[in-house]
């Protein structure tokens, strides 16, 4: 097989003209950058958990570019081409669509610093005054955000720029918002039975020959979405069950400012240390524990 491409967390091979293999590795990124450190196990977990999902999701009759998987860290899927925006058009076939699709569910992360800051209203999500809302808060409705997928940093964009970005009409962007979020309506079903909270999470979606969606890359694991306990969450506890516990890490010793700072005066970003070995430890042991509860599976 020839790999077509290195990525932070995957190796990507071509098997045919049809068909693509991902290796999944135990490196790990946070903040678009590979941390110097291997976490032992995550590479299994995150393929097997997203082989799971795959099945879910054509249960639920959505297309996905799933095929096999194949023991231990490996998955087949159908192949489509990644094409810059500017050579899309709206009859492209077997092409990536370049966005991603975040939907959240409760209030945390990027979106609790952005309304914080002002950036993000209340009434935008359906809630009361600012100084009414909490960390943790549940939306009231579903709060559904498209980046851009190709370019260096992600970036939001309107429904009008991602329609113009992708080259899709009005129906086929409401079809992507649609199977994310049918997705999710499913995820969060299946990971109540084991106590856990579906913070919010991301999807990719591809055009197939004939032009029908379907969903690709990965998603519903330990590293594209965010959980919580559901007993510690009734408590008023929010314990990250997710990478987000390694970007916690890395702010709380400093490294994420220094990061964002040198970015925002274009210098060069500071070498990203590696995790100690406690550390490592507890992050591998995370993902274990985290195939476990979201696949209802046992790892061994």
């Amino acid at each position: 097989m020839k790999m077509i491409r290195q990525g932070k967390v995957k190796d990507v091979y071509e098997v045919d003209a049809r068909t693509l293999e991902f290796v999944f590795s135990d490196k790990i990124s946070v903040f678009d950058k590979i941390i110097p450190s291997l976490i032992p196990h995550k590479g299994e977990t995150l393929c097997r958990t997203s082989a799971f999902w795959f099945q879910v999701a054509r249960s639920c009759g959505i297309k996905t570019h799933f095929r096999e998987f194949i023991p231990p860290n490996r998955m087949r899927v159908h192949k489509v081409h990644v094409l810059e925006p500017s050579k899309l058009t709206k009859k492209s076939t077997n092409v990536l669509v370049p966005l991603e699709v975040i939907c959240r569910y409760y209030v945390a992360g990027s979106l609790w610093d952005r309304l914080r800051g002002g950036e993000v209203k209340p009434s935008k999500l359906g809630l009361k005054g600012s100084k009414d809302v909490k960390y943790g808060d549940k939306l009231p409705e579903p709060f559904v955000e498209v980046t851009t997928k190709l370019e260096e940093y992600d970036r939001l964009l309107t429904k009008t720029e991602a329609m113009k970005i992708a080259s899709i009409s009005a129906d086929e962007y409401k079809a992507i918002i649609d199977s994310a979020l049918q997705i999710d309506e499913r995820i969060a079903e299946e990971v109540e039975k084991r106590d856990l909270i579906h913070v919010d999470g991301k999807k990719e979606f591809a055009f197939d020959e004939d032009r029908e969606l379907m969903v690709v890359d990965t998603f519903g694991t330990a590293d594209e979405d965010r959980w919580w306990d559901w007993t510690n969450y009734s408590k008023g506890e929010f314990v990250e069950l997710s990478k987000e516990l390694v970007r916690q890490y890395y702010r709380e010793k400093g490294y994420y400012s220094k990061l964002t700072e040198a970015r925002k005066q274009g210098k060069p970003e500071p070498k990203m240390p590696a995790l100690p070995a406690d550390k490592i430890k507890e992050v591998s042991d995370l993902y274990v524990e985290m195939f476990e509860r979201i696949t209802g599976e046992s790892y061994r």
